[in-house]
Formats: C-alpha cells, structure tokens, sequence
C-alpha cells in the first residue's frame, strides 16, 4: 500500500453538481412524496369584504358612482285636488259653452258656425303650440343640469368614454350657436386622438364655452352700465325697480339663451326663482356690507354725487345677479376658466358712473 506525501494537500473525492435547469428538470420527473391531509380550523381567518383588496377602487382614482336617492313620495294635499277639481269643472263649463255658441251660429247660419269652429281650432292650435314650447323649454333647461352630473362624472372616471358622451351632448345643445363653429371643428379633429377623460372635459370646456363665456361677460357688463345709468337719472324709486326689473329679466333670458337653454314663460320664472335661491345659498343677496365697503375702498363715494353712487350700486348688484344666472346656465361647472368677479365689472360701472357725474 502506497504512502501519502504529507506535505501534498488532501486529495478531494469526485463529486457530482446539478444545474438549475437540471434541477427544475428533475423536479418535473421526480414525484413528490405523498402529504396526509391536515386540518386548518384553527389558522384559517377569513378577511371581511370590505378590507379585501380585490374588491377595492382600482389605482387608477375610479371612485365608485353615487347612488342616486329616491325622491320623497309626495303627501296628499287638498290643495291639489282642490285645483284639479276646479280645472276640470271649467273645462266641462268652457266644452258646454263652446258647444252652445257654435250651436246657436249654426241655427243662425251655416256660415257663422263655421266661423265660430274655424276660429275656435285656431285658439285651441295656438294654446298647443305654447303648452309644447313651454315643455321644450322645461326639457332644455333640465337637459342644462344633466350635462352638468355626466361633466361630474366624466371628471372621475379616467376613461375618454364618458367624456366622449358629454361632447357629442354639449356639441348638440350648442350646434346653433355660430361662436362655437371653431371649438367644435377642433374637438372633431381629436376623434382618433388618446385623450385622458378629465383632459377632453378641460379641452371641451376651453373650446366651446371660452367664446360663450366672453359674450355672456358683455352681457352683464352692457346690462350693469344701462341699470346704472338709469337708476342714476330716474326720478321715482319705482321707475327704479321697474327698469331693474326688466333689466334682469332679460339678462336671464339671455343669458339662457347664450348657453343652450331658451326657455319659455315658465321656465324662465323657474330660472328666475332659481336664481334668487341661488344668490341666498351663496349668502351674496345681502351685499350691503361687501359691496359698500368695496365701493368706498375704491373711493367712488368720494368722487360721485349720491344719486350717482345708488346708480353703481344698482349696476354691481345687476353684474350679481348676472353672475349667478351665469352659473346656473353654463353647461359646465368652472374648471379651466376663471370664473367672473364683481371686481372684473366694477371698474367699468364706475367709470360710466363718473363720466355721468362729470356732465
């Protein structure tokens, strides 16, 4: 047997190495060994739905949509059956009527029971047609409102789809109004483009409703110049609330009109009351306080008679109540345009005020 060297390092056995993908191979052919089944009663929690995480908003900031609550069912009243009883009885009063008059021409002459037909259709063609403009109107005016919840919604949701949906309908509404040719030609040119859906309702209300907002800016400044010019040189206070009155309602109607809504009688008076709602919500009804010291912040008591400062206050006034219509009537709630002032009108109205101090 032969002797080792020990100064030689020790020799190493050979030796066999598996790869990893020999390894993984192997553990493909090679069976497992067989488990026993276990019990988990006692380690198994299960984690209540509203902390699973699959069930979670997605990361993309998708929050789930409001559910819409049902309106209160509306109490009897002896108020309504009251006035439907007495409608109908006029109806079956004015029917009889009707009836007994063109009786009664036509035993005279044939020809005047024709007449009393001719133009009893006519009167009854005409009040048609007013009940079904004053409904268009109603549905204009609410279709308004609805652009605003689907412009909310679109702002949530990420996808252009909703998006999409609130430019054909605003698209539609505003088609008749010839500012907004250039706007829509340029959104039709982004069909094909990837656009997030908070970014196109931007760009919707940048294209469409930037011209509309400068023309209804004109409106509330023409209007406050005229109010404050004739309520400065009106010589009774009810020729002032007359005027204003007149002033306003036609800036509201305007103001409809320029953003999609043309009401009729009613829904203009709907609109009208909204707008008083809306001026005391905001708590700017009552700016006697703001509006005085804004007034002689700028030193225009100083500068103008009293009759002629009245006048400026009447004019800033009317610029508010410009402002809020204009809030109800936009289609889309302010987001990328600056929403108007009272100080974007003031140094107009003032000056109007001075020049008419001066003569």
């Amino acid at each position: 047997m032969k002797e080792t060297d020990p100064t030689l390092p020790p020799r190493r056995r050979p030796s066999a190495f598996i790869l990893d993908e020999d390894q993984a191979s192997r553990n493909e052919t090679v069976p497992q060994p067989h488990r026993s089944p276990r019990s988990f009663d006692d380690g198994v929690m299960l984690t209540p739905d509203d902390k699973d995480p699959f069930n979670a908003p997605s990361e993309l900031g998708v929050d789930p949509l409001p559910v819409a609550l049902p309106r209160p069912r509306r109490r009897f009243s002896f108020l309504n059956l009251a006035a439907a009883a007495f409608g109908t009885f006029l109806s079956l009063a004015f029917g009889l009527w009707a009836d007994r008059i063109v009786r009664d021409l036509f035993n005279r002459a044939d020809w005047l029971g024709y007449a009393a037909l001719t133009a009893l259709g006519l009167g009854i063609l005409a009040v048609a047609v007013m009940a079904g403009r004053e409904i268009f109107g109603l549905l204009r005016l609410s279709a308004v409102q609805t652009l605003k919840v689907q412009a909310e919604e679109a702002l949530q949701n990420p996808r252009p789809l909703a998006a999409r949906a609130l430019l054909a309908s605003l698209a539609k509404l505003l088609s008749h109004r010839p500012e907004t040719a250039k706007g829509r030609a340029a959104l039709d040119a982004t069909k094909d483009e990837i656009i997030d859906g908070p970014q196109l309702v931007e760009l919707v209300e940048r294209e469409l409703l930037g011209p509309l907002d400068r023309k209804a800016r004109s409106l509330i400044l023409n209007a406050s110049k005229r109010v404050s010019i004739v309520t400065a040189v009106s010589p009774r206070a009810i020729v002032d609330l007359a005027y204003v009155l007149f002033e306003v309602t036609r800036l509201i109607r305007a103001m409809a009109e320029l953003y999609g809504g043309r009401p009729g009688t009613i829904g203009l008076i709907r609109l009208m009351r909204d707008v008083v709602a809306h001026l005391a919500v905001t708590g700017s009804i009552a700016v006697g306080d703001s509006l005085a010291q804004q007034v002689l912040g700028h030193g225009l008591a100083s500068k103008l008679s009293s009759r002629l400062g009245e006048g400026v206050i009447n004019g800033l006034l009317t610029a508010r109540i410009g402002i809020a219509a204009m809030d109800l009537c936009r289609p889309l709630p302010f987001r990328v345009l600056r929403r108007p002032g009272i100080g974007d009108f003031m140094a107009d109205i003032a000056s109007v005020g001075a020049a008419k101090d001066r003569e």
